[in-house]
């Protein structure tokens, strides 16, 4: 098994559903039990032994690049994957791959997401082809969920369904299908590798919290706070 020592970490949303509250500054830089959530983001992935980090930006992009600096207060190499115009998450990942070093495997997270995966054991259960998703029990906002999931891997049907968690390791070759500046969502790919048969999925049943809404926000700052 290839270890993961590489990520993305998006956070180039516009944070809408906070309303004011990323009127001056982007959702990562969110508090959480007294720190920016994009903190506990990448702590959790050092901890895990990922050291080189591409964090997409685009809305207050120069309030990320100054917080984190070049990673190393985080024990760890980030590096600013600027977007002036969005190019939604899977686009983002394609750009931002191409400043991580090396060629082995990715991990990508969604930076409103603070959860205990583990991407080492995401990537443990994986064939490394195609991508391994992380899925969650679905959220009151999202009970209808996403994807089935049998014998380990993810259908675009069946039931009972899951929601995805936000976090996912890929195959980093998935991406090369794809022109440099394309716009595209990651389900584009996801759904392809799902028709096909490559797409893993794991069942998570920890910690996981989606920061997404006011209410969501304050929920896990008094979870972390404990």
């Amino acid at each position: 098994m290839k270890r993961i020592e590489r990520a993305v970490v998006l956070a180039a949303g516009l944070g809408t559903r906070l309303k004011w509250l990323t009127t001056e500054r982007p959702k990562a830089l969110m508090r959480v039990h007294g720190e920016p959530v994009i903190a506990h983001v990448i702590r959790r992935l050092v901890a895990q032994g990922v050291r080189e980090i591409a964090v997409n930006a685009h809305h207050h992009a120069e309030q990320l690049q100054r917080y984190l600096g070049d990673g190393s207060a985080f024990g760890c190499h980030v590096v600013i994957s600027h977007e002036p115009s969005l190019l939604d998450s899977g686009g983002g990942v394609k750009q931002a791959l191409a400043l991580l070093p090396g060629d082995g495997p990715v991990a990508v997270w969604n930076a409103d997401v603070l959860s205990d995966i583990d991407v080492q054991a995401l990537a443990g259960a994986w064939s490394q082809q195609g991508a391994m998703i992380a899925l969650v029990a679905n959220p009151d906002h999202h009970p209808h969920g996403d994807f089935g999931l049998e014998h380990g891997r993810v259908v675009a049907d069946g039931s009972p369904r899951y929601t995805f968690a936000g976090v996912s390791v890929w195959d980093a070759g998935v991406f090369e299908a794809y022109g440099a500046g394309d716009a595209f969502s990651l389900t584009v790919p996801m759904r392809r590798l799902i028709a096909a048969g490559d797409c893993s999925g794991k069942l998570h049943h920890g910690e996981w919290f989606d920061i997404g809404r006011p209410r969501d926000l304050l929920r896990a700052s008094r979870h972390q706070g404990r």
